[in-house]
C-alpha cells in the first residue's frame, strides 16, 4: 500500500478533493492511506502556539523548529521521504512523481506563514518541493495536488492502463488534442485523419500535434528533452 501522511495546522482539509473521483475511489478501496497529523498538538502552551516574529525582524511569522520537529518525529520513520511544500522548492515534474509513485509513499509536510524556521528544514532532512512559480497560502493544496498526481499513477487506479503513457509531460511533451462526440460541433469538425480508422496516419497526426504545441506553448520541455529549441530564461 503506498502510503501518505500530511503535517498540517488545519488537518480539516483533508482529505477534501481527495476523498473524491480516482483518488477517493483509490482510498475508499484500499489502494492508498492518508494519515493527517496536526502540528497543533505539538505545541506546549495552551493556545498551541505554532509560529513566533522572524528573528531580525521583518514581516509576518515563522513556524517555530521545535513544535514542527516534534510532529515531524510523531510519524514514524521509514523509507518515504519527508517532503516540505515550499515555493522556492525544486519543481515537481511528471517524473519525479512517477519516481514517488514507485516508492512506499510521501511524508508532506505543509508550511504556513512567512516559512518554516530553517533549522528543522536541515535537523529533520527535509526536502523542499515546489508545485509551481507562485506563493499559496499554505502548503496544504500544493500537498493535495502533489498527492493527487501520485495516487493516479497507483496500479489500478486509472481505468485505462495506458492513459498515464499518452498525457501531457509522459513522454516531455504536452498532450495532443482530443475530440469525441458529436462529429460537428458550431461549425468545427473532427479532423478527418482521426475518423480514417488509420492508426498510424493518426500515431503520427497525435505525435506532431503534440510537438506542435510543446514548442508554441512550452520550448522549455523540448529543450530539457533533446536540445532543440533555446530554453527561455527565468
Amino acid at each position: 500500500m503506498w502510503r501518505a501522511a500530511v503535517l498540517s495546522i488545519f488537518p480539516d482539509m483533508f482529505p477534501g478533493p481527495l476523498g473524491q473521483s480516482l483518488a477517493g475511489k483509490a482510498l475508499a478501496a484500499g489502494t492508498w492511506s492518508l494519515d493527517v497529523v496536526d502540528i497543533r498538538d505539538f505545541a506546549t502552551d495552551k493556545h498551541r502556539t505554532v509560529d513566533d516574529t522572524p528573528a531580525g525582524g521583518g514581516p509576518g511569522m515563522v513556524m517555530k523548529a521545535d513544535v514542527l520537529a516534534r510532529s515531524i518525529d510523531a510519524v514514524p520513520q521509514d523509507a518515504r521521504l519527508r517532503l516540505l511544500m515550499s515555493p522556492r522548492g525544486a519543481p515537481l515534474s511528471q517524473s519525479r512523481v512517477a519516481a514517488l509513485a514507485d516508492g512506499p509513499g510521501v511524508i508532506l509536510i505543509c508550511g504556513r506563514f512567512e516559512g518554516v524556521d530553517e533549522r528543522v528544514i536541515a535537523a529533520r532532512n527535509l526536502e523542499e518541493v515546489s508545485v509551481g512559480n507562485y506563493v499559496l497560502s499554505g502548503g496544504e493544496i500544493a500537498a493535495m495536488a502533489l498527492i493527487d498526481a501520485c495516487v493516479r499513477l497507483l496500479p489500478g487506479v486509472m481505468g485505462a492502463a495506458a492513459s498515464g503513457h499518452e498525457e501531457s509531460f509522459a513522454d516531455g511533451l504536452l498532450e495532443y488534442p482530443q475530440y469525441t462526440r458529436p462529429q460537428l460541433f458550431e461549425g468545427r469538425p473532427i479532423p478527418e485523419v482521426l475518423l480514417s480508422g488509420d492508426h498510424a496516419k493518426i500515431g503520427a497526426w497525435r505525435r506532431a500535434e503534440a510537438e506542435r504545441l510543446t514548442k508554441e506553448r512550452r520550448p522549455d520541455l523540448l529543450a530539457g528533452r533533446d536540445g532543440r529549441v533555446t530554453k527561455p530564461a527565468r
